[in-house]
């Protein structure tokens, strides 16, 4: 019994590690409004926001900016003439 009560504030504590992040890449790249507002507060104060979200930001942005890469090359049928 005694073995029990001595673990239970080990017990308790381990339940309170750091919270996940609940932005994943998708949903901050499906809402531009919070994106924003996560790349100001990662770029004033990295370190409060936590490198794994900071980087999901910055993941969110360029897929955001350069979509989802599927755009085909098309090359000109006949090269320019100058």
């Amino acid at each position: 019994m005694n073995k029990l009560l001595s673990l239970l504030p080990a017990l308790l504590l381990i339940g309170c590690g750091p919270s996940q992040p609940t932005e994943t890449v998708e949903s901050l790249a499906a809402n531009p409004v919070r994106l924003k507002e996560l790349r100001q507060q990662c770029k004033l104060d990295r370190a409060k926001l936590g490198d794994e979200l900071c980087n999901r930001v910055a993941e969110a942005t360029r897929k955001r900016f350069y979509g989802d890469g599927k755009v085909p090359y098309s090359p000109l049928k006949e090269p320019p003439t100058f």
